[in-house]
């Protein structure tokens, strides 16, 4: 399976629901962190440094 800039926000997603799982705490940090990396995502940005 080849990982695409289509995936990688759902790999996120699934990660952070399991941490969100495992460590309620980590709630505000875990949204913060998705939301901007979906921004970034959405932007563009990860594909220009080709990750």
């Amino acid at each position: 399976m080849h990982l695409t800039s289509a995936h990688i926000p759902a790999i996120v997603a699934l990660i952070a629901g399991i941490l969100i799982l495992v460590m309620p705490r980590l709630l505000n940090f875990i949204v913060a962190i998705y939301l901007i990396f979906i921004g970034l995502v959405g932007l563009g940005v990860l594909r220009a440094l080709h990750l």
